[in-house]
């Protein structure tokens, strides 16, 4: 169980990058007061927690009535993984992200960003979700899941803890530290990914 908490939690935090997430929100919440800043926060990491939740819980189901099969998911997913992998090692991921809160900033109408982009797509996106879709593929009882469920509930919580100390860490960290662990990250992602195929290929053949 403590081997499946530790794969559960680097893979979340890899997909999940609460230090790419947290420069990004100091970006989109400088003008705001300090109480709308954890406000925000709070509620990006809710929203997004119950986004991830249903799918971790009821994506099996979805599936199923899509007629879609687990290993079949296990190759798109570790696909889908691989490729988010490859654009941290490259920074294309961080790139991409910076440019969407740009057009956020650039557009001052938009006040709350707690919901988009915050909590989808940046938190719950397209990764995440496959990600905790995966990982409970494989969980086979109750009790692994729990395991995988709080993983993904600490991840989230060091998540808040970023968004909250976002200005701060940003003085602290600086670019280069946060590029640095960026692509640490997105190598760890590209090998558990490659995992994940390589588990839908033994499935399927």
């Amino acid at each position: 169980m403590i081997e499946l908490f530790i794969s559960s939690f680097i893979t979340f935090f890899v997909v999940i990058d609460p230090p790419g997430c947290a420069p990004i929100y100091a970006s989109l919440t400088s003008d705001a007061p300090p109480r709308d800043r954890r406000i925000m926060a709070i509620r990006a990491i809710v929203v997004a927690a119950v986004i991830l939740l249903v799918f971790a819980l009821f994506g099996e189901q979805m599936l199923g009535a899509l007629g879609i099969s687990l290993d079949s998911f296990r190759i798109a997913g570790g696909i889908m993984l691989f490729l988010i992998a490859l654009e941290m090692v490259f920074e294309k991921r961080t790139q991409r992200r910076e440019d969407r809160a740009q057009e956020i900033i650039d557009h001052p109408e938009i006040e709350d960003v707690s919901i988009f982009p915050m909590a989808m797509p940046m938190i719950a996106g397209p990764g995440s979700i496959a990600a905790v879709m995966l990982l409970m593929s494989r969980s086979e009882d109750m009790e692994s899941r729990l395991v995988i469920i709080s993983a993904l509930g600490l991840v989230l919580l060091l998540t808040l803890t970023g968004l909250l100390l976002a200005g701060p860490l940003m003085r602290i960290l600086g670019g280069n530290v946060e590029a640095v662990v960026t692509r640490l990250l997105g190598v760890l992602l590209g090998a558990l990914a490659v995992q994940f195929v390589v588990d839908g290929l033994r499935g399927s053949f």
